[in-house]
C-alpha cells in the first residue's frame, strides 16, 4: 500500500486494476509547468529537471462506490501528467497532476470531472497487447482518422523487476497521491493505494500521430522528439480515495 497517514480516514471512491502501463517520459522547461502546479504543492524534479509522462494503460475491473457500471469495467486510458510533491507533518507526499486524460467511456469521464475536476476527455480508443511473444509490445491508440488519431507504443520490453528506490522508474511509478486544481482555484488531494510495480525497459518507445489535438500545442512541441526514457510497468489493483480539499 502507498504511504499516507491520513489515507485510511477517507472513503474509497474507485477500485480497479491499472495494468500493462507504457510510460514515455520527456524533459520540459519547469516554466511550462509552473502555472499548472496546484496550490499547496511544488514541482517534483528528477536530478533538477522537470518531466512530463505520456502513459497508456488498461483500466480493468472498475467499480465506483463498490458498484460495477455496465460496459465501463474494462477500457483504455492515455494521459499526460507531471510530478509534484507536498510536505505534510514531515511526510513528503510524491504525487501526480494530470494535464489531459483520454478515455472512451462517458460515465467515467463525467464522474472524474464532477468529483475531482480532472481534465478528462472522451475519445474512441483501442489497444494491442503482445506480452507473451518473444518480442513483447504494447500499444494504446486514440481518435479516428489521420487528423485526430494518435498512439502510445512500447516495442521490445525487457526483463521485469522491482526498481531500485532511487531509480527513474521508481520516481515515475511510486506515486501514491494526486493533486488537482479546482474551478475556484483551490486544490484537492486524494490518496491512491497500490503495491510497488515491477518495471522493464522499453527498447523503442514512440508517440505517434496527432498530439496537438490530444494534449495542446505547447505540449505537442515538447513531445515531438524521442522520449528521454521509456519503460513498461505491470501494474496492479488500485484503490482511489475520495478527494480532500486543502486549507
Amino acid at each position: 500500500m502507498g504511504p499516507g497517514k491520513a489515507a485510511t480516514k477517507t472513503t474509497v471512491f474507485l477500485t480497479a486494476e491499472w495494468l500493462h502501463l507504457v510510460l514515455l517520459n520527456y524533459t520540459v522547461p519547469a516554466g511550462l509547468l509552473e502555472p499548472l502546479v496546484p496550490g499547496g504543492t511544488e514541482l517534483d524534479l528528477l536530478r533538477g529537471e522537470a518531466y512530463v509522462s505520456v502513459v497508456g494503460f488498461m483500466f480493468a475491473n472498475t467499480r465506483v462506490r463498490g458498484m460495477a457500471i455496465p460496459f465501463h469495467r474494462t477500457f483504455e486510458e492515455v494521459n499526460l501528467r507531471f510530478y509534484v510533491k507536498r510536505l505534510v507533518d514531515g511526510e513528503e507526499r510524491h504525487a501526480v497532476t494530470f494535464i489531459r486524460e483520454l478515455v472512451p467511456r462517458l460515465a467515467i469521464m463525467m464522474a472524474a470531472r464532477f468529483v475531482y475536476n480532472e481534465p478528462y476527455s472522451r475519445v474512441s480508443m483501442s489497444h494491442s497487447l503482445e506480452l507473451n511473444s518473444r518480442r513483447k509490445r504494447a500499444e494504446y491508440r486514440w481518435g479516428n482518422g489521420a487528423a485526430g488519431a494518435g498512439a502510445v507504443v512500447g516495442d521490445g520490453l525487457g526483463r521485469m523487476e522491482i526498481p531500485a528506490a532511487d531509480s527513474d522508474e521508481a520516481f515515475m511509478t511510486q506515486r501514491h497521491w494526486g493533486y488537482t486544481t479546482q474551478r475556484d482555484g483551490s486544490t484537492v488531494e486524494y490518496h491512491v493505494a497500490h503495491p510497488v510495480w515491477r518495471v522493464a525497459q522499453i527498447e523503442r518507445g514512440t508517440l505517434d500521430g496527432n498530439t496537438e489535438r490530444a494534449f495542446g500545442r505547447e505540449f505537442a512541441a515538447m513531445l515531438a522528439g524521442p522520449p528521454a526514457s521509456a519503460f513498461f510497468a505491470d501494474g496492479s489493483a488500485v484503490t482511489v480515495h475520495d478527494p480532500v480539499r486543502l486549507p
